[in-house]
């Protein structure tokens, strides 16, 4: 397939799309912003995806707001204490690692995970710094609209689904700046969750449900009005379209009758213990989540573990919102830190335990990281001249520590890296082609990523 066979519908296939669209409110129960089975299938249908024979997979924890480097994974105890903050170290499970003393947990399995602490790029702003760490690419002038695709998108445009039954690339709760399709077309975007893991009450996702008083005989009654309505239009249909529209609908069509896709979010079939491990359960504490504005996302990580397990294979759980420049280290010690490490340490035990961290590769970071000073609010600002993120399983090694920041944790000291390298690693373990050209919308070749080389150094 050509690059310029790959943009987008033609007007046909949209009048089609259009024409379909009561599927989704008769038949697909959908959020304001969400995708039906259908829409993520259509990568079948119109994009040409192919499934991948590889059983690779990718979780991206998306640590939006800028986790502060120097108080957990690139402590400075030797720097004056405006910039070392008011965290101890603690040594590792591997010898001359040393994490802040807020994360006992991960520093316990230090040997399953590794940091890459000489990260930087040029922009403190979060959705510019959320599209250039999803896409590879500047933002453009609206920055929280993709004028690029992200990674997930690529990945579902060049190797489609691992379990036909399921989405190829999710999203939870739902898409922040940066994760969507751009020029790739709604066939590419991510399956959005909706329903949030770290609220309040039973987690039920409105995508996969009926829509309210549509019993199953009425629901019967529109397929078959559909399939007749179809073998009308396929006789006058010259361009094989409608065919491949056919198939579209019959694969939704059977991924909502059967059961593989509700059992994989179904979040409330995992054993309490496990929920408990991964740490707060909405239904036992329903508080928490406003303690010292830590959102309770430790739930979330658990239904990325579920799905990647089931067979989707890139999943990105927002876990929003590290953005900590007033009262910092209170926030930090009281709620981020404690729910970070009791989380990001079950998710490598859980991994481990299932035999999945060799397919499995997991990415913790954000859009930048916090200023090396303190400020006058007890909190640190943006910051992108240097900051780390965390990386376990798949071809990652752990124990190793890529790269090196200053003695004030402010810029990169040896082997610097850009956000390019992490999507590169990523590309790397799925099978990603990363020198693919896609044509964009302004009728110009763009390759996958535009430079960037994969981190051989975790290996």
């Amino acid at each position: 397939m050509t690059a310029t066979n790959r943009i987008g519908c033609s007007e046909f296939q949209q009048s089609l799309l259009n024409r379909r669209s009561f599927i989704k409110a008769g038949m697909l129960g959908l959020g304001a912003s969400g995708l039906s089975l259908s829409d993520i299938l259509r990568s079948d249908a119109q994009a040409g995806s192919v499934a991948s024979t590889g059983k690779n997979s990718v979780i991206i924890l998306w640590m939006r707001g800028g986790p502060a480097h120097q108080d957990m994974w690139d402590p400075k105890p030797e720097a004056p204490v405006e910039y070392r903050g008011e965290f101890g170290v603690i040594p590792t499970k591997v010898p001359g690692i040393m994490l802040s003393d807020m994360l006992p947990m991960s520093a316990a399995c230090m040997d399953k995970w590794s940091i890459v602490r000489s990260l930087n790029h040029h922009d403190a702003g979060h959705s510019t710094g959320d599209q250039m760490c999803f896409t590879g690419y500047n933002s453009g002038p609206n920055a929280d609209e993709n004028i690029h695709p992200s990674c997930g998108s690529i990945v579902s445009e060049q190797l489609g689904h691992l379990n036909r039954d399921l989405p190829a690339y999710v999203m939870i709760p739902k898409m922040v700046p940066g994760t969507n399709s751009a020029y790739l077309g709604v066939a590419h975007k991510p399956f959005e969750t909706l329903a949030d893991p770290a609220q309040e009450g039973p987690f039920q996702v409105p995508n996969f449900a009926l829509a309210e008083g549509i019993s199953a005989t009425r629901l019967g009654s529109r397929r078959e009005i559909l399939q007749g309505f179809d073998r009308i239009r396929a006789e006058v249909d010259r361009t094989g379209q409608m065919a491949a529209m056919d198939r579209f609908q019959q694969n939704a069509w059977g991924i909502l009758n059967s059961n593989t896709a509700r059992e994989a979010f179904n979040l409330d079939a995992e054993p309490r213990e496990v929920r408990e491990r991964y740490g707060f359960m909405p239904a036992f504490d329903p508080k928490a989540a406003d303690r010292c504005g830590a959102p309770a996302w430790s739930q979330r990580i658990l239904l990325a573990r579920r799905l990647i397990e089931a067979g989707v294979r890139i999943v990105t759980v927002d876990l929003r919102w590290w953005d900590t420049h007033v009262k910092g280290f209170e926030s930090l010690r009281l709620g981020f830190l404690p729910r970070w490490d009791r989380a990001f340490s079950a998710l490598m035990e859980d991994l481990s335990q299932r035999g999945l961290m060799d397919t499995t590769l997991v990415v913790g970071w954000g859009e930048f990281g916090r200023t090396p000073r303190v400020n006058n609010n007890a909190g640190r600002d943006h910051y992108p001249n240097v900051f780390s993120a965390v990386l376990a399983g798949g071809p990652v090694k752990g124990g190793r520590v890529v790269g090196e920041s200053d003695a004030k944790a402010a810029f990169p000291k040896t082997n610097p890296k850009a956000p390019q390298d992490v999507l590169a690693t990523i590309y790397r373990h799925l099978g990603v082609d990363t020198h693919r050209q896609y044509i964009n919308r302004a009728g110009r070749p763009i390759p996958t990523l535009p430079f960037g080389t994969p981190i051989d150094e975790l290996s």
